[in-house]
């Protein structure tokens, strides 16, 4: 398999990611974890996510209708936006760190999964896609 091909699917499955943490967590419950999330850390994930989609895909394919420093410039920009995401999205698992102490709360569940385990596959996931992101960016392969 190509590295662009691989490229084009962890686009698509990041994508996925985006909006299914904005699903989870955007209730008025707040999704499942031991800790909530706030509202500025879901705004800033989306956010960052939904312009990095755009700005990403722009990059992948519009081809030759840029200049070699706009293509750049756009480049850089998306694995920035997509590095926000990461460090975002790595906030957003904090929520399933054990509390200690004679006051903490049990977690809360929700009916997507028992567990951390959909959280570390998106985010863990995530981080890995985008070192692949911006590999493939750093060696030309996009």
């Amino acid at each position: 398999m190509s590295t662009e091909l691989i490229v084009y699917v962890l686009t698509g499955l990041a994508a996925v990611v985006i909006v299914l943490t904005r699903l989870r967590l955007g209730g008025e419950d707040g999704g499942a974890g031991r800790a909530d999330v706030g509202r500025a850390t879901l705004n800033v994930h989306t956010a960052a996510g939904v312009l990095a989609l755009v700005v990403w895909c722009v990059f992948l394919f519009a081809g030759d209708s840029f200049s070699d420093d706009t293509e750049s410039l756009l480049g850089i920009l998306a694995l920035f936006l997509w590095w926000v995401v990461v460090l975002a999205g790595l906030l957003i698992l904090v929520r399933w760190m054990p509390t200690h102490g004679k006051h903490a709360a049990g977690g809360s569940e929700d009916t997507w999964s028992e567990g951390p385990g959909l959280s570390i596959l998106a985010h863990v996931g995530m981080l890995a896609g985008v070192c692949v992101f911006t590999y493939a960016y750093l060696n030309s392969i996009v």
